[in-house]
């Protein structure tokens, strides 16, 4: 075939395409088990981090393993359903209506027995979406930790949800006032919310992002409000 005629390129570009699409699914489902796990550990992580237990990739796994004694799945009821709690597409349900949420729930018990419940967050910042955990005492009302980060939010702004200067804010921090739900809200410097709700300050020059993070706990948590009362009984 003369190498010079426009069939044998298009003959020749052809093979290529096809060859480089083998090799690259091939590498795809190649990687793809370690891709998983690795997707697997960031998050166990992040659940960890809402209990303010520190890990990383080499610890994470076996850290989860001690930590977390339970996990399951509840309705909007507060009762369990059936389904595997960490393979919940959080942010698909969180467009759902919240009768009709999956909802995750993580139960931690610490190094003094003292055990802490930790719940999935999942919105949108200005740039892109943002998610978290949140972990509470057996009380059902009490915030113990809080982790939260995000996919493109402004460096130096809106990204410093991520940093515990943010999230420590949350530690104490009450869902119920006067036994009426109000999830934490998110304030600039010196002011406060109209409704009574505890609050926490917003991060400066990030006012969009910080305001998302409120809505998104507000989204999030008040699904969980039976679950919550059930445990303050």
């Amino acid at each position: 075939m003369n190498k010079q005629s426009n069939g044998y390129t298009i003959i020749y570009a052809s093979v290529m395409v096809v060859v480089v699409a083998a090799v690259l699914a091939f590498a795809s489902l190649s990687l793809k088990p370690q891709q998983t796990k690795n997707v697997e550990i960031d998050k166990m992580k992040q659940i960890l981090s809402s209990v303010n237990i520190s890990s990383d990739a080499t610890n994470a796994q076996d850290l989860y393993k001690k930590y977390i004694v339970d996990s399951y799945i509840i309705d909007k009821q507060g009762n369990k359903i059936e389904g595997n709690a960490f393979d919940v597409d959080v942010a698909a349900q969180v467009k759902l209506d919240p009768d009709k949420r999956e909802l995750p729930v993580f139960v931690c018990r610490l190094d003094d027995g003292a055990e802490k419940y930790i719940f999935p967050m999942y919105g949108a910042g200005l740039w892109g979406p943002i998610w978290g955990y949140v972990s509470v005492d057996t009380d059902g009302d009490t915030i113990y930790g809080a982790f939260f980060a995000h996919q493109g939010e402004t460096p130096g702004l809106g990204a410093e949800i991520e940093k515990p200067m943010f999230s420590d804010q949350y530690q104490g921090k009450h869902f119920f006032v006067d036994g009426d739900f109000k999830s934490v809200a998110v304030e600039k410097k010196g002011q406060k919310p109209v409704d009574g709700a505890e609050y926490v300050d917003a991060i400066s020059g990030g006012t969009i992002t910080s305001k998302g993070v409120q809505s998104m706990m507000q989204n999030s948590i008040a699904p969980y409000q039976n679950f919550l009362k059930s445990l303050k009984k």
